[in-house]
C-alpha cells in the first residue's frame, strides 16, 4: 500500500506526518512528528528570514525527509505558511529546500491554509455536516473559517502571529502590564475589523445559531495539555477537549504571571513553546471574545492532517516509480 507524508512548515514549528489510505477516504496514521525552528524568528525586522533559523528548519526538513523515506512514503507534500508568505527572500529558501534537501516547498496563501486546516479540524472533530467556525492560531498568522461541514463560506487570514506579537510587545521577563495591554489592543482591533467589514452575516456565525467554535495549533493543544496536566502529551485526551473562555483567561494569567524559566516547567507546555504561548493566549482571548463564543473545542488536527487528507483526495495522479517525489498542486 502507497503511504503519502505532508510536511507542514510553519512560521514556528514544522510537522510531520505519514500515513497509509484507510479504504474510507481518510487515512491511517504511520508516522508523526513535530520540531520546533522557528522559521520567522527576526522576520518583522525587514522581512528576511535570518540565517539561523533557515539552517535549523533546513536540517529538520533533511530529517523529516529521511523519516518519511524510511516509513515508505511514495509522495511528500511539503507546505509553507505565513513566514515564507512574507519573506522577501523566500524564494532563496525554497531552492536551498530543493538543492540541499530535495523537497519542493509549496507557499500557499492564507485562504488556502484555512481550507486545508479545516480538513484536519473536521476529519479529528468528526464533523459531517453542521455549521463551523474554526480558528488556527499560527506564529505568523491567525487563520478563519466559517463552513456548513465541508462548504467554506468565508476564510480570512489575519497578521495576529503568536511570534510577531511576542516580538514585537512581549519584552520583558515575565511581561509587563503595559506589553500585555499593547498585545489585547493589537488582537482586539483586529478582531473588531474582522467582524465588521470582513465576516459574512454576523447572525450566521454565532452560538445562539448552533455553531460550533473550534481551534487548532499549538497555542490551543497546549492550553488543552496544561488544563489536563498531561505528561507526556496525548492526542486523544487533548482532541475534542472544551475550554471556557473563563478557563483561557485564568490559564492566561498564571502563564503570563511566571518569569519564562519557570513557564517552561509547566506541565503539559512544550518548554520551546513557553515564550510565545503568553501571546498565544492573548489571541484565543480575543477571538472569543471578538466573535462571541463563550467556549472552543480544541482540535489535534489541523494544517498538517488537512495537507494529507488533500494529498490523499488526489491519489489518483500517476506515482513516479523512482522514489519520494514531492506533491505539487
Amino acid at each position: 500500500m502507497i503511504r503519502f507524508a505532508s510536511i507542514d512548515l510553519g512560521t514556528n514549528t514544522v510537522r510531520l506526518l505519514v500515513g497509509e489510505p484507510d479504504g474510507a477516504g481518510g487515512y491511517r496514521p504511520v508516522f508523526a512528528a513535530q520540531e520546533i525552528t522557528r522559521l520567522g524568528q527576526g522576520l518583522l525586522l525587514d522581512r528576511m528570514l535570518q540565517p539561523e533559523p533557515i539552517r535549523r528548519t533546513l536540517a529538520v526538513l533533511h530529517r523529516f525527509r529521511q523519516a518519511a523515506e524510511s516509513h515508505a512514503a511514495g509522495r511528500i507534500s511539503v507546505v509553507g505558511t505565513s513566514a515564507l508568505r512574507e519573506a522577501k527572500n523566500r524564494e532563496g529558501f525554497v531552492s536551498r529546500a530543493r538543492r540541499e534537501v530535495g523537497l519542493d516547498v509549496q507557499v500557499i496563501s492564507g485562504e488556502e491554509e484555512a481550507r486545508l486546516t479545516l480538513l484536519g479540524v473536521l476529519a479529528a472533530l468528526q464533523i459531517g455536516r453542521g455549521r463551523l467556525v474554526a480558528m488556527d492560531i499560527g506564529g505568523g498568522s491567525t487563520e478563519f473559517v466559517l463552513a456548513d461541514g465541508p462548504d467554506i463560506l468565508w476564510t480570512v487570514s489575519t497578521g495576529l502571529g503568536v511570534v510577531k506579537l511576542t516580538e514585537a510587545h512581549l519584552k520583558s521577563d515575565p511581561p509587563l502590564p503595559h506589553e500585555l495591554a499593547a498585545v489585547r489592543q493589537v488582537v482586539a482591533a483586529r478582531m473588531a475589523r474582522l467582524r465588521t467589514l470582513e465576516w459574512p452575516d454576523a447572525s450566521w456565525g454565532t452560538p445562539a445559531h448552533g455553531v460550533t467554535f473550534a481551534g487548532t495549533a499549538g497555542t490551543l493543544t497546549s492550553l488543552a495539555a496544561i488544563d489536563l496536566a498531561l505528561d507526556p502529551y496525548d492526542p486523544g485526551r487533548v482532541n475534542g477537549h472544551r475550554l471556557s473562555r473563563q478557563r483561557v483567561e485564568a490559564l492566561y494569567r498564571e502563564l503570563a504571571a511566571r518569569p519564562l524559566l519557570e513557564r517552561r516547567q509547566v506541565r503539559g507546555l512544550e518548554p520551546a513553546r513557553a515564550d510565545v504561548i503568553v501571546a498565544g493566549a492573548l489571541v484565543c482571548l480575543g477571538a472569543m471574545d471578538g466573535l462571541d463564543f463563550p467556549d472552543l473545542t480544541v482540535s489535534d488536527g489541523g494544517l498538517r492532517e488537512g495537507i494529507l487528507l488533500d494529498l490523499l483526495s488526489r491519489r489518483e495522479a500517476r506515482l513516479p516509480s523512482d522514489g519520494p517525489v514531492n506533491h505539487d498542486r
